[in-house]
């Protein structure tokens, strides 16, 4: 039998949750929780293998109940259960320890097999999070190498500008760190812009971000 924690600040979801899992014969819903900080109360009472995790609650988010369920020496499994599929709280679930995330429309036979999957020790993601990852990670390995190649135009010098801008600091600042006067980096940040094709210090920012120099 898999003991399941339904964490939710929705009452009317936990109590939907709870009926259809309840359904499941290899499934059992040990205990409830309103938030991040009553999860870890309810792990403690219930000992649960898979935990059903809301993100946006009050007092504690389930991000952070993630992580600090899964930093335990016998943690249980976590599954995030959410409506919002941002790609930040995707990557946030998933580095915390969530061995799971799915959105709230999955249909009842796909969270009682997500459920049982990753009590098995299989980490589940949606068809729809499954591609959202990876279409990320194409659309960044491609800025990645178009930055890497434009920023080879650069000058040694050039490039040390670049990656200054990319950490904030302002033209004194730059020629503080690497000892030239205030025009010469003006100039160098007008061959950049000139080289690059590009308006302005924030897209020279952002160019070296998506190089990984910042």
């Amino acid at each position: 039998m898999i003991r399941v924690l339904l964490v939710d600040d929705d009452a009317m979801v936990r109590a939907g949750l709870s009926m259809m899992l309840d359904g499941a014969a290899e499934i059992s819903v040990v205990g409830e929780a309103a938030d991040g900080n009553e999860a870890i109360t309810a792990t403690d009472a219930h000992a649960p293998d898979v935990v059903l995790m809301d993100l946006r609650m009050p007092h504690v988010d389930g991000i952070t109940a993630t992580r600090r369920l899964r930093a335990r020496a016998h943690p249980p499994e976590v599954i995030v259960l959410t409506t919002f599929d941002a790609d930040e709280n995707i990557l946030h679930a998933l580095r915390a320890g969530a061995s799971g995330f799915l959105l709230k429309d999955a249909s009842p036979p796909q969270i009682v097999e997500a459920v049982t999957r990753v009590a098995a020790g299989e980490p589940i993601l949606s068809p729809r999070i499954t591609r959202r990852l990876m279409e990320r990670t194409i659309t960044h390995a491609g800025a990645y190498e178009r930055a890497r190649t434009a920023l080879a135009a650069l000058t040694p010098r050039e490039h040390e500008v670049a990656v200054s801008i990319a950490h904030g600091r302002t033209n004194a600042d730059i020629a503080t760190e690497l000892a030239m006067g205030i025009t010469t980096v003006k100039a160098h940040v007008s061959s950049i812009l000139t080289k690059l094709g590009l308006e302005n210090r924030t897209q020279i920012a952002l160019l070296a971000h998506d190089a990984g120099l910042a």
